[in-house]
């Protein structure tokens, strides 16, 4: 299964492209959509959309896994955030590809097994899973490497596979 993860961003959205196989874990492409700041902001979200078209139809991924937005202090931003993901789960629909929301910390309850692990801890144990020499950069990449393997992680459990199998709840 190939699960694209996207951290969505209006300056940066990361995305992480990744394989995954019976538990294991290959990563097959990562990157980040950039817009640069001042600018027109609608101009920026319809950069963010027709760069997200593309790298859905370039990746041609099974199932898409996105960040669920987190407000802390700065409510400006998250409105802006909220919308740059708006615009990106528009494309999804539109490509016809399902699509699943994790929270920060089913991302980091997934990948290093605890919901209050630090940034540095995520990167390092997704290092560590994909057998990667160091994290890829931008952060926002590393992320969002991170979201897709929250959901590889939680998708490809046993307990996952008999839910589907069974058509509801076990």
């Amino acid at each position: 299964m190939k699960i694209l993860g996207i951290d969505p961003g209006y300056g940066i959205t990361g995305f992480g492209l990744v394989e995954a196989q019976r538990g294991q874990f290959r990563l097959l492409r990562c990157g980040a959509i950039t817009t640069p700041p001042n600018t027109d902001f609608s101009w920026r979200l319809e950069v963010i959309y027709n760069d997200m078209v593309e790298l859905l139809q370039v990746t041609k991924p099974d199932v898409v896994a996105i960040e669920e937005l987190f407000f802390g202090h700065n409510v400006t931003t998250g409105i802006g955030v909220a919308q740059a993901r708006g615009v990106v789960l528009l494309a999804i629909r539109q490509a016809g590809l399902e699509v699943h929301s994790y929270t920060p910390m089913q991302v980091k309850q997934s990948v290093v097994g605890y919901g209050n692990a630090s940034k540095h801890q995520v990167q390092d144990m997704t290092r560590r899973l994909l057998h990667l020499d160091a994290m890829p950069k931008p952060d926002d990449a590393a992320d969002a490497i991170a979201i897709a393997l929250c959901h590889g992680r939680s998708n490809t459990s046993l307990l996952a596979q008999a839910y589907k199998h069974q058509g509801g709840f076990i």
